[in-house]
């Protein structure tokens, strides 16, 4: 590595854009049962970005998954403050998982496959079907979305259920006394077990952050966020509310402390074709501010509890996303791990007073840039500058 101070990218060209490890990449899984949408969305979502994928970090995807772009009006607002002509917005992928049956749990369909699949991923979207229509068979004969979303719960939970069971026996096996490591398993999984023996919803609240990167680590499939996708009718888009499929499953989502975001896979599947300024107009006919891909994307951020700090210099503007609570060593380390290993300081600007002050320039000359150390928890839209020396 060449220099005693290096300065994260943009500055530093050390670190190109779009070398970053694949594993950095948040994954959302698309889950639902036949004929809810999910496919038709899934389309949608890699028709409408796949071709623009190769300005995008890790554009080299399987068929069944698809890489969007997060929609950050900030980046852009950047971009011009610093007169670059390259943004490289943070990104997201969203993976097809296809299998779901009753009895996957079991093995029953591709349910072995299924499982494999969704432990892979951050957080789950589960489409439901929320409208009527003769032409297109339900698998169970009638539309109710909270019987389609405990047949995937129940599956979910019977899978944990049988391997925490598996796991808990194996511990007690080699647990000795003094090991806090296998203690705090123990302890974290003979919470969780009932839980899911009874078909519950975990509430990660209610666990220590210890408990809770046990669980991660674990990779249990019930504790993966879920964002429930209600599939509408296009004509029913704009006043959602209406929909008596839409409010059965809002209050549901509510007593789980979920969220529901409303979407028709048929437009989504139109606006996929659209330029930008066609989307937009066609949005607004609609009377919807905002895409259900963007929406889908801005809820898992927040069940993922991430958030987005920028740099942004000549060469590029870029948003790198990040977990709450992250420090400043930890951040430097998304962008590379010689960032965090000899991190000296971070000089970081918020948004606002970045934007305010016209830039960074502007910022210093009114002595808003801060120099933070190690300890400093980084905030969402921190504009920063990382100095380390290896």
């Amino acid at each position: 590595m060449r220099g005693a101070r290096l300065e994260a990218a943009p500055r530093c060209r050390d670190i190109e854009p779009g070398r970053e490890e694949p594993e950095s990449l948040l994954k959302a899984g698309i889950v639902g049962l036949p004929n809810v949408g999910k496919s038709t969305l899934f389309n949608a979502l890699t028709s409408s970005y796949q071709a623009e994928s190769a300005n995008y970090p890790f554009c080299t995807i399987e068929p069944n998954s698809g890489i969007v772009k997060v929609h950050d009006p900030r980046l852009f607002v950047l971009q011009e403050l610093v007169k670059t002509p390259v943004t490289v917005p943070a990104v997201f992928e969203f993976v097809d998982i296809a299998g779901l049956v009753r009895g996957a749990s079991k093995g029953e369909g591709l349910g072995n496959q299924f499982l494999a699949h969704i432990r892979e991923v951050n957080a789950v979207v589960h489409v439901v079907r929320c409208f009527e229509n003769g032409d297109i068979v339900h698998v169970d004969g009638s539309v109710d979305p909270i019987r389609d979303l405990e047949t995937i719960h129940v599956e979910l939970c019977l899978s944990d259920a049988d391997s925490l069971t598996r796991r808990l026996e194996r511990l007690r096996k080699s647990f000795k006394q003094g090991d806090k490591k296998v203690a705090l398993e123990l302890e974290t999984f003979e919470k969780i077990l009932p839980i899911v023996e009874e078909g519950g919803v975990i509430d990660l609240d209610s666990f220590t952050e210890e408990e809770q990167q046990v669980m991660r680590k674990s990779q249990l499939l019930s504790t993966k966020p879920v964002i429930y996708a209600a599939n509408v009718n296009e004509d029913e888009l704009a006043n959602p509310d209406a929909n008596a499929h839409v409010q059965k499953l809002k209050a549901h989502a509510a007593k789980e402390g979920r969220e529901v975001v409303v979407i028709s896979a048929q437009i989504e599947a139109e606006l996929s074709q659209l330029d930008a300024a066609e989307k937009a107009e066609y949005l607004e006919s609609l009377g919807v501010k905002s895409s259900g891909v963007d929406q889908l994307i801005y809820a898992a951020f927040r069940a993922l509890r991430m958030v987005t700090y920028f740099t942004a210099g000549v060469q590029e503007a870029r948003a790198w996303p990040f977990t709450k609570g992250m420090t400043a060593p930890q951040c430097a380390g998304i962008i590379h791990g010689d960032f965090e290993k000899g991190f000296i300081r971070a000089e970081v600007i918020a948004y606002d007073e970045y934007v305010a002050c016209g830039g960074e320039k502007g910022a210093k000359d009114k002595g808003v840039m801060r120099l933070e150390g190690r300890d400093y928890l980084m905030k969402d839209g921190d504009v920063v500058h990382f100095r380390f020396n290896v």
